[in-house]
């Protein structure tokens, strides 16, 4: 244990070092780091789909399931994909030296509050080898050092990523102490790293509710809080049905070992006889496991069906399975959806724009979708490049968070001798 200590400890106060000159570095000097970073990876991919075979060989032999297989998998589109997301948060504005106010204060004395660094941020994480990839790029193109903590399902990924990126942040002029991975398996290095207050500056899990919830309750280092995705479909009574079975299809089963895919359906009564057969037959075609309520039992589709129980309107499946439940109308969908979610993202279905407009408006999620698929919760997709998660909490981040969430601010105060009266 105290050799592990010692390593964690070691690994994050030269992280933090080398957050010092990065954190001082031009604006221009930081955009030609991640574009270095970006063309590490597009040359070295197949360095990194050999290590990916690993991993993935190991988790099928170890009989895990599709779901996190598909978090887990790397292909050359997704390699690519790292790469042009970091290439997307080299062209983004500059996130440090923002004058967010200024103005003259008592006697005088000229104010500005300026974005800057937080220093080191820790990243821990566990299915998604792209994660290394963002979460070093986020923090490079923001003047902050990272210390990643990767899933030992995904290791072998994970390190020859952060190597990789590492050695471009090296060639560029940094020290590549700026991306740090902890190679090691052992469930007691994250235990270290959640110690280190007043070394890391901010930790970050992403992940499942196991790992968000330890690092929680365990860390003495501040958290950003990633939650997991339990998503809610609403179909109002007004809906488009063709729009509607088209939504729920793309956000349950276009991708289902992701945060922001649909787990929970919602259909108004006065429509339940009439859309709920085919849309269910379409799920049941993909392979959707339907969890429903006595309603939804009485419902003859082609699929197979399970009786809901009280766990399943609050569990995130990551799997081909979905809850469905009918309900009297806008009141009680939006009533389930508050105490249900998880704050992350939540859609409503719905030719009616007073119903969808109070759905935006009294739902309390980070990400509310009229007429939508809540896929579409994503960094990238809102415009903020790579993102380092989806933050469900209230304070400091909500939502997609990408370069502007790793900055804080400071105070800088100019004066001519002034002295307070």
């Amino acid at each position: 244990m105290a050799d592990i200590n010692a390593y964690v400890e070691e690994l994050a106060r030269n992280a933090k070092e080398a957050s010092r000159s990065l954190g001082f570095a031009s604006d221009e000097a930081r955009r030609a780091a991640v574009r270095a970073m970006a063309a590490s990876l597009r040359q070295r991919a197949d360095e990194v789909l050999e290590a990916n075979a690993l991993d993935m060989d190991a988790a099928r032999a170890a009989g895990t399931s599709e779901g996190l297989l598909d978090r887990l998998l790397l292909t050359p589109k997704r390699v690519e994909g790292m790469a042009a997301g970091l290439d997307k948060l080299a062209d983004l504005p500059d996130p440090v030296g923002r004058v967010l106010d200024e103005r003259d204060i008592s006697e005088g004395v000229h104010l500005r509050r300026v974005s800057v660094p937080l220093g080191l941020v820790a990243m821990v994480y566990e299915a998604r080898p792209n994660v290394t990839a963002d979460a070093a790029g986020i923090c490079v193109r923001t003047g902050n050092a990272c210390i990643l903590r990767g899933g030992s399902i995904a290791q072998n990924s994970c390190v020859a990523i952060a190597r990789i990126l590492a050695d471009a942040v090296e060639a560029s002029g940094f020290d590549r102490a700026a991306v740090s991975i902890i190679e090691m398996t052992d469930r007691a290095a994250t235990g270290a790293l959640m110690a280190l207050r007043g070394v890391v500056d901010v930790l970050i899990p992403r992940g499942g509710a196991g790992l968000i919830q330890r690092c929680v309750r365990e860390s003495l280092v501040p958290v950003i809080e990633t939650g997991t995705g339990n998503c809610h479909i609403y179909v109002h009574e007004s809906a488009d049905f063709a729009k509607a079975r088209a939504i729920i299809m793309n956000a349950k089963t276009q991708r289902v070992g992701v945060c922001n895919a649909c787990e929970s359906l919602l259909v108004d009564d006065s429509i339940a006889d009439a859309f709920l057969p085919e849309a269910l037959s379409e799920l049941g075609s993909a392979g959707v496991v339907i969890h429903g309520d006595e309603r939804v039992r009485g419902v003859a589709f082609a699929g197979e069906f399970v009786d809901a129980t009280e766990e399943d309107w609050g569990r995130e499946y990551l799997a081909l399975e979905i809850s469905v439940r009918v309900v009297s109308g806008i009141d009680e969908a939006i009533a389930h959806v508050n105490r249900y979610g998880t704050g992350h993202s939540e859609a409503i279905v719905a030719e009616d724009e007073a119903a969808c407009e109070r759905f935006l408006r009294e739902v309390d999620a980070a990400a509310v979708y009229a007429n939508a698929s809540t896929r579409f919760t994503d960094g990238g997709e809102f415009g903020l490049g790579a993102e380092i998660g989806i933050s469900t909490q209230k304070l400091h981040a909500r939502g997609p968070f990408a370069a502007e969430a790793l900055t804080t601010y400071k105070y800088e105060l100019r004066g001519a001798g002034q002295v307070r009266p």
